[in-house]
């Protein structure tokens, strides 16, 4: 088993990357968004944990920032109906704690928003694997950012704003008032996402 690559980053495309190690061999592996938002350019050194898929079809190698995030992934895989891809779509959608979280909780509104996802899914995959992810650690709050910026984040995942985006201008919005009001949070990061567009 392939459990780290440490090498230089080559090539990037897509969720793909090609680290060239040491030793002269060069890895290519999917990785999630949030670990290809942190990686390096090309040049720059990098540590990965990996897993590799092996299949009828082919051998398929997947990198994450840490050792945690190898887990979930490879706990994700354990359930009927997700392939490395889903569970690659899911941890570049929620990240590996909200992930540990929805299933936790049961919440289908958060699993649901990745795409492939739809409520059957998603009430299996809980069903799966609420008991196999009880030993990971989760977060004081489901995103990191307070009771606040949680329910702004879930508002604006029902107005239609991705996972990523609404995470992404509610963390900002914190970032400039700290902690404020949730109505107040909601507004400033709905003129943020609208300035984006």
């Amino acid at each position: 088993m392939i459990a780290s690559v440490r090498g230089t980053v080559t090539a990037r495309s897509g969720d793909l990357v090609t680290i060239a190690t040491a030793g002269g061999v060069s890895y290519e592996m999917a990785v999630p968004l949030g670990v290809l938002e942190q990686l390096p350019p090309a040049g720059g050194e990098v540590h990965l944990h990996t897993v590799l898929v092996v299949r009828e079809d082919g051998w398929a190698l997947f990198g994450f920032e840490t050792a945690d995030e190898r887990i979930v992934f490879q706990r994700l895989l354990g359930a009927s109906g997700v392939g490395p891809r889903l569970a690659l779509g899911l941890l570049s959608a929620l990240g590996s704690d909200r992930v540990v979280r929805a299933i936790a909780e049961g919440d289908l509104a958060a699993l649901c928003t990745v795409s492939g996802v739809g409520k059957k899914k998603a009430e299996r995959m809980v069903l799966e694997l609420k008991d196999r992810m009880s030993d990971l650690e989760i977060t004081g709050e489901p995103t990191g950012i307070g009771s606040a910026g949680d329910q702004s984040v879930k508002a604006l995942l029902t107005l239609g704003y991705g996972q990523m985006e609404a995470d992404g201008a509610v963390r900002t919005v914190l970032a400039a008032n700290g902690t404020a009001d949730t109505a107040d949070v909601i507004r400033s990061a709905l003129e943020l996402l609208v300035r984006g567009q």
